[in-house]
């Protein structure tokens, strides 16, 4: 189902979001690193303005992260 809250993302790299979400909204364009929820650190590459990444993370890192204006929404 779609997401019914959203809210602004800084990355971290040592500390968890207090929300897990359900997906990422990148408002500008960039590279997203992140650990999923089932643990695996991936960074998604040159992913576009307005893009919305569909993957429940517990971590999205300031480090490598190049993309901007990001959203959680869950």
């Amino acid at each position: 189902s779609p997401a019914e809250r959203a809210f602004a993302i800084t990355g971290n790299d040592s500390t968890d979001l207090t929300i897990f979400p359900r997906a990422i909204y990148v408002g500008g364009a960039g590279n997203v690193k992140v650990i999923t929820l089932g643990g695996d650190t991936v960074t998604f590459s040159g992913a576009l303005a307005g893009t919305i990444i569909p993957v429940r993370v517990t971590r999205v890192f300031s480090t490598d992260t190049t993309a901007t204006n990001l959203l959680g929404l869950y």
